[in-house]
């Protein structure tokens, strides 16, 4: 019975040990990100709506955002695509779920 126990207050003391060093990391992370380095007097990254002022950096994010999303409808295509067969295969067709 004391393993229990001492399996019950380690896990507790893990669980909050986790927590503390947690959300230290996340905040030293978190201020790291939100610092601002752009000297005073400078411009602000243009809005989404502004795309003809789009520097080189922010022109190749919105390439690469472009080629994610791509790559996201083709993942998507292929899993509705493997649900399909699959629910032929246990008898069922996607979507048919018998409510």
């Amino acid at each position: 019975m004391s393993q229990q126990d001492n399996f019950g207050s380690g896990f507790l003391v893990g669980t909050l040990f986790g927590g503390i060093v947690g959300g230290i990391v996340g905040a030293v992370v978190a201020s790291r990100l939100n610092r601002t380095d752009v000297p005073e007097g400078d411009e602000l990254p243009p809005a989404s709506g502004d795309r003809d002022r789009l520097g080189p950096d922010e022109a190749e994010m919105e390439v690469a955002r472009r080629g994610l999303e791509d790559k996201i409808a083709q993942l998507n295509t292929a899993i509705d695509d493997v649900r399909q067969r699959l629910g032929g295969v246990n008898g069922h067709s996607y979507g048919d779920r018998g409510e």
